[in-house]
């Protein structure tokens, strides 16, 4: 399981992106493309650490919503 965050960009397109994994991040014209985007992403990109001997990282990120 993996932490996304999923937010708008300045194109309207919405990005995805995956905080433990450096760098794994996707974008659709959707929320729910972006969403189906980034899990390939994810897979693809453990998938890569491992056939390259290296490690995968530990998801370690929590998010906080906070008002101002």
């Amino acid at each position: 399981m993996r932490e996304v965050i999923v937010y708008r960009g300045e194109d309207e397109y919405w990005i995805a992106e995956c905080p433990s994994l450096p760098g794994c991040i996707s974008q659709g014209e959707t929320k729910e493309a972006a969403i189906a985007n980034i899990k390939e992403a994810i897979e693809g990109y453990v998938e890569t650490l491992k056939e390259d001997g290296l490690p995968v990282p530990e998801e370690r990120f929590e998010t906080l919503i906070l008002a101002v």
